[in-house]
């Protein structure tokens, strides 16, 4: 596959904060170990049931956290390929160091590097990045989502039957993907629009934050999953929960984000298949 350049990111002038630059070198040095393997080939390796991980995954995360180190030694890195750390640290860095790895492996250009900093348990700035379509997503707590240097918010959209809505799969192929086609089974009911299914969490999220999607969820993520692109959603407008409705924690759980507007319309469908946090199947009204 012939390579294409790698943009280096506008950001926005108005955009401020501490961590900031440094989220985003990281993103773009990383960004251009995943592309360069992308165009090159790489080995692909399975860590369980169809979930793969490639040496692009490994080494942009360490890129990401030598880096990061570099700037801030003391502060605390959890990564998808190996970073664990306390998650009530004061200064955490949340790192996907490549968001999508099965389209990634399958040659798909649509996978992406994602960085979020929380301070004490709180989003504070957020970046995502496709390196191959140098798309570049900018979130700063209080300076709102940015998408390459234009300010972005959710739809105004107030009823599913005019939406589109993005949806995810875990790997499991039981009864959290029976919950899942269930789940959009009913959206449809509902006159939307139509669904999409992209495989990258974190770009999926900013969908929601662009008024793309009206609503996006997922039964199973974890928090390097969400880390950047919830700050994304809540800055462009939108709000962000589980698929109870209670808020986010930082460790594996469910996702629902969406405009606002179609929340409780969302939740009403989304938690009808998803109880105490495990995938529950009902059919004539009744538990299967």
């Amino acid at each position: 596959m012939t390579s294409t350049v790698f943009r280096d990111p506008d950001l926005p002038s108005t955009l401020n904060h501490p961590q900031l630059n440094v989220a985003v070198k990281a993103a773009h040095e990383a960004g251009k170990i995943v592309a360069d393997y992308f165009y090159k080939g790489t080995t692909i390796r399975t860590k369980e049931s169809f979930n793969l991980v490639t040496d692009a995954d490994v080494n942009a995360e360490h890129c990401i956290a030598e880096i990061v180190r570099q700037s801030f030694p003391t502060h605390a890195i959890l990564g998808e390929e190996g970073h664990e750390a306390d998650v009530t640290s004061e200064h955490l860095w949340v790192v996907d160091p490549l968001d999508g790895t099965n389209n990634f492996a399958h040659q798909i250009p649509h996978f992406a590097v994602s960085i979020g900093y929380y301070h004490r348990g709180i989003a504070q700035v957020g970046v995502i990045v496709n390196p191959i379509t140098s798309d570049w997503f900018f979130t700063v707590r209080g300076q709102g989502a940015w998408y390459r240097n234009k300010k972005t918010q959710v739809s105004n959209e107030p009823t599913l039957e005019k939406t589109m809505i993005g949806i995810g799969f875990y790997y499991d192929r039981g009864i959290m993907m029976e919950a899942t086609l269930t789940a959009i089974r009913d959206f449809f009911r509902q006159n939307i629009h139509g669904v999409r299914r992209f495989g990258t969490a974190s770009l999926d999220l900013c969908q929601v934050g662009l008024g793309r999607y009206g609503a996006y969820f997922e039964y199973q993520l974890h928090p390097w999953d969400f880390a950047a692109g919830r700050l994304f959603v809540e800055e462009a407008g939108g709000v962000i929960s589980d698929c109870e409705g209670a808020e986010l924690p930082m460790a594996r759980t469910s996702c629902l984000a969406t405009n606002g507007l179609l929340h409780a319309a969302s939740l009403e469908i989304t938690k009808r298949y998803w109880k105490n946090g495990m995938p529950h199947l009902v059919k004539n009204g009744d538990s299967l």
